[in-house]
């Protein structure tokens, strides 16, 4: 696990830029955090890293964005589901195991159909403070962690 502080939302952009710099295709990345703890703001970061270009907007009411960038990048808020079956509906298994990256906020909402590998993500703060938490959870983002640790200023 890595521990980074951000003082504000641009920083919190940047560290999910530095971060989608090293993703792949494949790559899950789930952010946790209550509401307005900087999910969709880490978000917009980590599609920018990617190469998303344009207006990056949080799918709260669409469930799903989709952008092209270096790949194919399914952005997903689960805020508003109820219950699993209405991930079926989504395609939700598609997009898992795709070959582009998926972010999903709110990844608790996806129950048992949460696949084993994926990058955790917690945030948490006050005001315009967060920590960011970034817990992997499979041997393939031990390398990106490394990588990370390097690239984004841990010291504060």
């Amino acid at each position: 696990m890595i521990k980074i502080n951000t003082s504000n939302p641009e920083e919190t952009f940047k560290v999910g830029e530095e971060l989608g710099k090293k993703l792949a295709p494949g790559d899950i990345v789930c952010l946790q955090g209550d509401l307005g703890a900087g999910k969709t703001s880490l978000a917009k970061g980590i599609c920018a890293g990617l190469g998303v270009k344009g207006d990056i907007t949080s799918p709260t009411y669409t469930i799903v964005n989709e952008y092209r960038g270096k790949y194919r990048v399914n952005h997903m808020d689960l805020y508003r589901i109820r219950q699993e079956d209405e991930l079926f509906d989504l395609g939700f298994e598609e997009y898992l195991y795709g070959d582009g990256v998926t972010i999903i906020e709110w990844p608790d909402k996806s129950g048992a159909l949460m696949p084993d590998q994926y990058l955790d993500i917690n945030l948490r703060g006050e005001g315009t403070d967060r920590e960011i938490r970034i817990i992997p959870q499979a041997n393939k983002f031990i390398g990106l962690m490394a990588e990370l640790k390097k690239d984004v200023d841990l010291s504060n």
